[in-house]
């Protein structure tokens, strides 16, 4: 049954493959087909893909990140984001509002968007390593900053859900750099 399954999932595949897939199904890697990247990590094991990896961090980067001059907007995205990682991005969270970022944001009509520029994941050792580089633009009435954003966090498989489907959680997060890059005037 299994087999079928796979078969015509990967139809492309020989069946000598296919049979050391079955056979090797517990390793994390196998060497003839390591790059492609549809096979899951740990095959066999009900976990994500490298593809679902970076898209896992790309999408807590987002909601993290982007942020609308609108409180409730950013608790709604902040809120979404700390379901994919551990108290690490939530020690940031609550920097962040202590400081009074959110507050600013709000006050100041100030928008901010992140675009994830890459996500580069260490597969080959649990928990996979990952870091992050992205831009922040800080749009506000009068100019536009541009700021550079690197992170790094550790991936753990865990179970899918609605609030996460990918089945990945975020530990270690840290932020490693966050400079200005340029400001131009509007």
């Amino acid at each position: 049954m299994s087999v079928l399954r796979y078969s015509i999932s990967f139809p492309c595949l020989r069946w000598t493959v296919l049979r050391q897939i079955l056979r090797q199904g517990e390793h994390q890697r196998l060497s003839p087909i390591q790059h492609i990247d549809f096979l899951p990590l740990g095959f066999g094991k009900g976990v994500g893909t490298p593809s679902e990896a970076k898209e896992h961090v790309r999408r807590f980067h987002e909601l993290f990140f982007t942020l609308s001059p609108d409180k409730s907007a950013i608790e709604g995205n902040i809120s979404r984001a700390l379901l994919l990682a551990d108290k690490s991005a939530y020690n940031y969270y609550r920097d962040f509002s202590e400081k009074g970022s959110y507050n600013r944001i709000v006050a100041g009509n100030i928008n901010q968007v992140v675009q994830v520029d890459s996500v580069l994941c260490d597969f080959d050792r649990y928990p996979y390593a990952v870091r992050t580089h992205a831009r922040q633009m800080i749009i506000r009435a009068t100019n536009v900053t541009e700021r550079s954003l690197v992170t790094v966090c550790r991936l753990l498989n865990t179970s899918r859900s609605d609030d996460n489907p990918n089945g990945f959680n975020i530990e270690g997060f840290e932020i490693v750099e966050n400079k200005d890059i340029s400001t131009r005037k509007r």
